[in-house]
């Protein structure tokens, strides 16, 4: 039976809507209410072993996310698809969390790195019984910018600098996991501009634009429901064992606009444990 984990809110629907409900899906996350909404319009599975679930976890804590992923190795037996999306609109300077990382790069880049790096495990399983195996960062294959070696942890920080270095670091993030675990497949996606509330937790001045904002992006945006299925098509059209960058049709772009070099991968990688190890020095849990 398949697995699906992390997944955002059309995706999952998506996903249990192709299975029929028969398959074990953890939606992990802060809000219980809109996960257990979401869970109740999966279809209702026939088999058994099916499972729809929610993990309560907050994104921005290495020290939680942690503790969630132990649990799940703990009592998963596999992951099949992994996709990742926490994310954050962020004009303002720089904030950082409670572990001194900034809250946007967080969500869109720590986060997900410390996700894939505790739960390989249970993907590995997957790819040793046969089965599919694979990783999904939703966040924007070929909007990415040169890497600054003077300051992988962006505290020379500005709101474009942010949002175009966690793109980056994502490809080279999947390219360093790829060559680690051989037959595991790794997606990077960008899903366009999607009808979502994101506008409505970011900048007041943002916020108190929403619904001009809307006005002029719909005609140039995607429903939620239409971004999930071309999600699931790059998703499902990438090989096993490679690594595809993909666009908010899910066609694959292959290295345009890609930005890195094999120095400059393996000093991000160094990089971002050192950081994540910091962090959760900060908080008191164990590297």
């Amino acid at each position: 039976m398949p697995s699906l984990a992390l997944a955002r809110k059309a995706t999952a629907e998506a996903f249990a809507r192709y299975t029929k409900g028969n398959a074990h899906i953890v939606i992990v996350g802060r809000n219980k209410s809109a996960a257990d909404s979401i869970i109740a319009s999966f279809p209702k599975p026939t088999a058994p072993e099916a499972k729809h679930e929610f993990v309560s976890c907050d994104a921005f804590l290495m020290k939680d996310i942690q503790r969630v992923t132990t649990s799940l190795r703990e009592r998963l037996p596999k992951i099949n698809f992994l996709v990742l999306s926490p994310g954050l609109l962020n004009l303002k300077g720089r904030v950082e969390t409670p572990e001194g990382i900034d809250r946007r790069l967080c969500l869109h880049y720590y986060a997900r790195w410390k996700f894939i790096y505790d739960l390989m495990p249970l993907l590995q399983k997957a790819r040793e019984a046969g089965e599919d195996a694979k990783v999904m960062s939703v966040l924007a294959a070929g909007h990415g910018k040169a890497v600054d070696m003077d300051d992988l942890g962006v505290k020379n920080y500005n709101p474009a600098k942010a949002g175009q270095t966690s793109p980056t670091y994502t490809d080279l993030m999947m390219e360093s996991y790829l060559e680690q675990n051989p037959g595991i497949s790794f997606v990077h996606i960008y899903p366009g501009v999607v009808r979502t509330p994101l506008l409505q937790t970011s900048h007041p001045v943002l916020r108190f634009l929403n619904p001009l904002t809307y006005a002029l992006l719909y005609p140039f945006s995607v429903s939620p429901e239409d971004c999930a299925e071309y999600m699931l098509y790059g998703l499902l059209q990438t090989e096993k064992g490679k690594f595809s960058r993909r666009d908010a049709s899910g066609d694959d772009i292959g290295r345009s606009r890609y930005y890195g070099t094999e120095e400059e991968r393996k000093a991000v990688w160094e990089h971002t444990k050192s950081e994540i190890e910091r962090a959760l020095a900060t908080s008191g849990g164990a590297a």
